[in-house]
């Protein structure tokens, strides 16, 4: 197999990323899938398509001090930007290797005549690499947007917020790669059974990740493991893939058997099915969300997972029977920015927009007004997002503690990544009272 392999691949990937408005990960996962790859040439394939969009602002700063403004053209400027990356960012490709296999790639993919000039761009870098990567130290101080590669309206934000020392650990965070955890799902086996299979049969290196808001040996950060989706133990439902940040939200939920649930917001399912395991399948929970794409994912994490006490439905349909007298407990997980989960979406901070966090709460006080409506007396109401901002977290909950009666709010909690090493999530448990 050619050694470019991974690296075709991956331009491809990057200019159709800039063209199609699609997600990168669903552009790597159908690359992929669409190639035979070692699991070495797969795993650069994804470093350097998630490498490049991470490091985008910094790696054109980097290409126009060379080159001036405006950027080169979009196929000419990724090969750049990879050719950079490996540099600057890859330790384990010598320099000369990083060089020679961005030039080959230009004459492979259409650009033979640009060859000279990004392989005169990146030699230039080479001579000057000592230097070079003091100018991205500073960079990290004196424009922390464009040295960790961030949109400058978010980072102005944080900084106002959090301040320089607390934003910088923040931006260092984005810029690392996101972890793999496997919540063991109790409701087909047990924590030994699972740990002996996925050692002995599956060659999965794993460590207990214990966190204050579940139980211990619950959780798993998966070090070194084949891919999730052909795992037997996944196929079979053993285990389920979140970050630890969400099961906050229905930790605090604090659902037992036998009580009424509704998520409101349910797909694709990771709540839920944490929900039913702490139900051990008794009781009835009620999942809705407004995706028809994700409410059949919903259905096959749920059958995967042997979750038998959900009924799935979309959000305008009519509430069945059963469901009628109200709730014990609502969960709303509402649609936000995502500010908290960056790391995990890498091309997200490019997609957002300063007024997005401006718009989303109205929508996020509708879900939350139209959710305590379904909250009988004496229940509760858990709203929860994945954003760290204060418009979409707090100011949504006192916006509607203001404005809905009968209602208090108990506790509230913000995972910080900086702080607790796990996704941003912000969670409100609210019981009602009359």
């Amino acid at each position: 197999m050619s050694a470019q392999k991974p690296r075709e691949i991956a331009v491809r990937i990057l200019n159709q990323h800039a063209h199609s408005g699609l997600f990168l990960d669903s552009l790597l996962e159908r690359e992929l899938a669409a190639h035979t790859l070692s699991p070495a040439d797969r795993r650069l394939c994804q470093e350097l398509v998630y490498g490049v969009v991470r490091w985008r602002a910094t790696l054109d700063w980097l290409i126009a001090r060379k080159t001036g403004d405006p950027p080169q053209p979009q196929r000419l400027q990724d090969i750049l930007r990879l050719g950079l990356y490996q540099i600057f960012w890859l330790d384990r490709i010598p320099d000369h290797a990083a060089v020679h296999e961005t030039v080959e790639l230009a004459k492979r993919t259409g650009l033979a005549a640009q060859a000279g000039f990004v392989n005169a761009i990146l030699r230039s870098y080479l001579r000057e690499a000592g230097p070079t990567r003091k100018l991205l130290q500073d960079l990290q101080i004196t424009a922390p947007h464009l040295g960790w590669s961030h949109p400058e309206w978010l980072v102005r934000r944080w900084l106002d917020r959090w301040g320089p020392d607390r934003t910088r650990q923040m931006l260092h965070w984005n810029n690392t790669p996101a972890r793999n955890y496997g919540r063991v799902n109790h409701l087909k086996t047990s924590t030994a059974d699972l740990l002996k299979r996925w050692r002995t049969t599956e060659n999965v290196e794993c460590d207990v990740f214990r966190r204050d808001w579940y139980d211990d040996e619950l959780v798993y950060e998966l070090r070194r493991h084949p891919p999730l989706h052909k795992m037997p133990s996944f196929q079979d439902g053993w285990f389920y893939v979140q970050d630890p940040s969400t099961l906050l939200a229905v930790w605090l939920l604090q659902v037992r058997p036998g009580l009424r649930v509704l998520d409101l917001c349910a797909a694709p399912g990771g709540k839920t099915t944490y929900i039913a395991q702490l139900m051990r399948n008794q009781g009835r929970i009620l999942a809705r969300d407004n995706d028809p794409e994700r409410l059949e994912l919903l259905r096959e994490n749920c059958l995967r997972l042997g979750v038998t006490c959900a009924e799935i439905q979309t959000a305008d349909a009519p509430l069945p029977d059963w469901a009628r007298a109200g709730f014990d407990r609502v969960l709303v997980d509402a649609p936000c920015s995502n500010t908290g989960v960056l790391r995990r979406r890498v091309d997200l901070r490019w997609r957002l927009q300063g007024d997005d966090i401006q718009r989303m709460p109205a929508t996020q006080l509708q879900l939350l007004r139209q959710a305590a409506s379904h909250v009988r007396t004496g229940g509760l109401l858990v709203y929860s997002t994945c954003s760290l901002e204060p418009e979409e977290n707090e100011q949504v909950v006192r916006a509607f503690l203001q404005t809905v009666p009968g209602f208090s709010l108990e506790h509230e909690r913000i995972l910080l990544p900086f702080v607790d090493a796990v996704d941003g999530a912000y969670v409100a448990r609210l019981r009602r009272k009359s």
